[in-house]
């Protein structure tokens, strides 16, 4: 999988959703964010685009230690020729962002002078 770093200096990998295990796919520009051990975080709104069935609220901490309550959802992702399951949280940020949770066992190499990102 190949993205890009962006003029921002981030790194972005162009992901397939789908809210239904057979459904169609939109893609979706995440940003890898490597200080969140999750899979995905997703605006409202794109939540709400995808039509993504809710899940169970979760507890999580944020960088400044406070505790919050998040909302989830169920949602599919085509990841290296499967499609997979995971739970998405849900926020008002700018940008999808994609964990560490979804990066296990593969290996992310981000070029910063050519402006590349590969997940093999």
């Amino acid at each position: 999988m190949n993205g890009r770093v962006d003029d921002n200096g981030r790194a972005l990998l162009d992901i397939h959703l789908s809210s239904k295990r057979d459904g169609p796919l939109v893609v979706i520009t995440a940003w890898v964010d490597t200080a969140f051990d999750g899979h995905l975080v997703l605006a409202s709104e794109i939540i709400e685009q995808l039509n993504l069935a809710p899940l169970v609220e979760t507890e999580a901490i944020l960088a400044d230690g406070s505790r919050v309550a998040l909302e989830t959802f169920l949602c599919f992702i085509e990841w290296f020729g499967q499609r997979v399951p995971l739970q998405v949280i849900a926020n008002d940020g700018r940008f999808p962002l994609l964990g560490t949770a979804l990066l296990d066992q593969r290996v992310l190499r981000v070029d910063y002078r050519l402006k590349t990102v590969e997940l093999d």
